[in-house]
């Protein structure tokens, strides 16, 4: 039994922070620290997904730039190729898309649109709770 995106998403909130390309690298710093999040997903026309920019994102940036990087555009140092799932997708797909791609953010995506976002967090948080579940139904069969 493996919980669903749509599970998770019905129990956390849909909402995402979201930016647009031309914002910079400075003022996504800002919204990342600000909301005490990891990642940013960046929406072009129609709140299409063009890329996410991540805390990684930032030190690789400055690791490569300097602080001239602050004043750089996100769509030039994000990932433009982002990996989605959709609302049927289930926590063990995600385990195994962030662990071989290695990273902790998917956006969700219904019909072409960004409808979520599930971060390692959420993925761990839903694998625990289901191991305690197993672990609780086990002991009430064994004590009959």
């Amino acid at each position: 039994m493996s919980n669903t995106v749509k599970a998770i998403l019905d129990a956390k909130g849909r909402d995402v922070v979201t930016a647009g390309p031309h914002t910079t690298v400075s003022e996504a710093a800002v919204i990342l620290s600000k909301k005490k999040i990891g990642a940013i997903v960046i929406v072009g026309m129609e709140n299409k997904i063009s890329g996410i920019f991540t805390e990684r994102d930032v030190v690789h940036a400055i690791a490569k730039a300097g602080a001239a990087c602050l004043d750089q555009s996100v769509a030039s140092l994000m990932t433009a190729k982002v990996y989605r799932c959709h609302e049927d997708s289930t926590v063990n797909d995600l385990m195994g898309l962030m662990t071989s791609r290695r990273f902790r953010h998917v956006p969700v995506e219904t019909n072409g649109k960004l409808v979520g976002i599930i971060s390692i967090g959420d993925v761990v948080k839903t694998r625990i709770a289901e191991v305690e579940l197993e672990s609780e139904q086990i002991k009430a069969y064994i004590a009959g």
